[in-house]
C-alpha cells in the first residue's frame, strides 16, 4: 500500500505566512540579516523587471492572433471597459470623500512625513538587468504583431509565438511563482524594520480605513456586474482571485502579479486565449484601485490645507487621471509618480503637498494594487462572455493551471 501523498501548501497560504513572518521577524531581526533579504529582493525585482516585457509580449501577441479577425474590436472593448471602471472608481472616491472626509479630518493638522521608501535598508550589492524593451514598447509590439497575424497567414511567426508563450509560461511556473513568497517576506521584513510606514498609517488611519472599505466595495460592484454578464456567482469568482489579491498585497506591483492573476483567472473559468490577452493588458491600463486612492488622498490633502475644492476641477482631474494611469508603470509607487505632474498642474499642489501624497500613497500602495489586479479578472470574465470564447467549465489543463493546487 503506497504512502499517502503529502498535500502541497497552496500559494495563498504561503503568501499569508510570508506576510505575517515578515512583520514578526522585522521587529527584532538584525539589520545585517535584513539587508541580505533586501539584496535578494533587489536581484529578484530586477529579474522581474527584465521578464515582465517578455511576459506581456509572449502572452498578449499569440492571444490576440487566436482571437481572430475581431481582435482589434476586442482591444477597443477591453480598453473602454478598463477606462470606464477607472472613471467609476474615481467618481466613487470623490463622492464618498466629500461626504466623509470633512468629519474624519476634523481637528487634524498638517504633518511633515517623509517618503517611506527613503527609510528602507539598502541591499549589499545590485546587479542591473535592463529589460530588452520597456513595458509600453512590449505592449505596442504585442498589439502590432498580434493584430497583423489576424490579417495574414503568418503560420511560421504564429507557431514561433506559441512556442515563445510556452517558454514564458515555463519561466512563470518554474522561477517566478515559487520565489514570490520569499520576495514578499523580504518586502515586509524591510518595511517593518524601517518603521516609517507605520508612522504614516497611524497618522492617516481614518482616511486609510475609508479607502480600504471603498476598494472592497469597488471589487464587490465589479464582480456583481461581471457575475450578471457571465452568469456566474460573483463571490465564487472573487474567492478564486484571492491568491492574486494576496500576491499584490506583498509585491505592490500589478506587473509582478501578472503570472498569479493570469493563473487564477483561468482557474475561475476565463478561457485561456482571452485571459492571456486581457490580464497582461489590464495590468497596464486598468488601475481603478490606484485611482480611488489617489482621488481620496488628494481630497484629504486639500481639506487639510484648506484648499478650495471645485467639482468641475475634480471631475477634470479624475478624467485625466484615468488616461494617465495607462502610462503608469506596473511597479510599486508607479501610479503616484505618474500622477505627480497632474497634482501640480490640475490641483495646484506644491512640493510639500506632493511629498505628503507620495508618503501616504506608498505606505498603503499594496491595497490599491491588489484592487487593480483583482478587478482585472472581472473585466476578463466580461470580455470572455462578450467574445463568446468562454470555455465549458474548467476542463482541460494548461501549463499555468498545472500547479494551481
Amino acid at each position: 500500500m503506497s504512502a499517502p501523498q503529502r498535500r502541497k501548501l497552496g500559494l495563498l497560504p504561503k503568501i499569508l505566512v510570508a506576510i505575517v513572518l515578515g512583520i514578526v521577524f522585522g521587529q527584532f531581526t538584525p539589520n545585517s540579516i535584513v539587508r541580505a533579504f533586501v539584496t535578494f529582493n533587489g536581484l529578484f525585482g530586477n529579474y522581474l523587471g527584465f521578464v515582465i516585457p517578455l511576459i506581456i509580449l509572449g502572452l498578449i501577441a499569440p492571444a490576440i492572433s487566436e482571437l481572430g479577425a475581431g481582435a482589434g474590436k476586442w482591444l477597443a472593448v477591453t480598453a473602454s471597459i478598463a477606462y470606464g471602471s477607472t472613471l467609476f472608481a474615481g467618481f466613487l472616491g470623490f463622492g464618498v470623500s466629500m461626504a466623509l472626509l470633512p468629519r474624519i479630518l476634523r481637528g487634524k493638522k498638517v504633518i511633515n512625513l517623509t517618503n517611506p521608501e527613503d527609510s528602507l535598508l539598502a541591499p549589499y550589492f545590485k546587479v542591473e538587468m535592463p529589460p530588452v524593451m520597456g513595458v509600453m514598447s512590449a505592449l505596442v509590439l504585442a498589439f502590432v504583431v498580434g493584430v497583423a497575424l489576424t490579417a495574414i497567414k503568418g503560420d511560421v511567426i504564429r507557431h514561433g509565438l506559441v512556442e515563445f508563450r510556452e517558454i514564458v509560461e515555463m519561466v512563470i511556473v518554474k522561477t517566478i511563482i515559487p520565489l514570490l513568497p520569499l520576495y514578499i517576506f523580504g518586502i515586509f521584513l524591510n518595511m517593518t524594520a524601517a518603521g516609517e510606514v507605520w508612522r504614516v498609517i497611524t497618522t492617516f488611519i481614518g482616511v486609510i480605513a475609508m479607502v480600504f472599505a471603498l476598494t472592497v466595495i469597488l471589487l464587490l460592484i465589479q464582480y456583481a456586474v461581471a457575475g450578471v454578464i457571465a452568469h456566474r456567482n460573483p463571490l465564487v469568482m472573487l474567492k478564486t482571485m484571492l491568491p492574486a489579491y494576496a500576491t499584490a498585497l506583498g509585491t505592490s506591483s500589478s506587473a509582478a502579479t501578472i503570472p498569479v492573476t493570469l493563473r487564477q483567472a483561468i482557474k475561475s473559468g476565463v478561457s485561456e486565449p482571452v485571459a492571456s490577452f486581457v490580464i497582461p493588458l489590464c495590468a497596464t491600463i486598468h488601475l481603478a484601485g490606484s485611482t480611488i486612492k489617489i482621488t481620496c488622498f488628494s481630497l484629504a490633502v486639500m481639506i487639510l490645507y484648506g484648499m478650495p475644492i471645485k467639482t468641475s476641477v475634480i471631475v477634470g482631474f479624475i478624467m485625466l487621471l484615468g488616461i494617465m494611469m495607462v502610462a503608469a508603470p506596473g511597479v510599486p509607487g508607479g501610479a503616484i509618480m505618474t500622477a505627480t505632474a497632474l497634482l501640480t498642474s490640475q490641483l495646484g499642489f506644491n512640493e510639500a503637498q506632493v511629498g505628503l501624497m507620495i508618503a501616504t500613497y506608498i505606505a498603503i500602495d499594496s491595497f490599491g494594487t491588489a484592487t487593480n489586479v483583482t478587478g482585472d479578472a472581472a473585466i476578463a470574465h466580461v470580455v470572455d462572455t462578450l467574445s463568446g470564447n468562454r470555455r465549458r467549465g474548467n476542463e482541460g489543463d494548461t501549463t499555468l493551471l498545472a500547479e494551481v493546487n
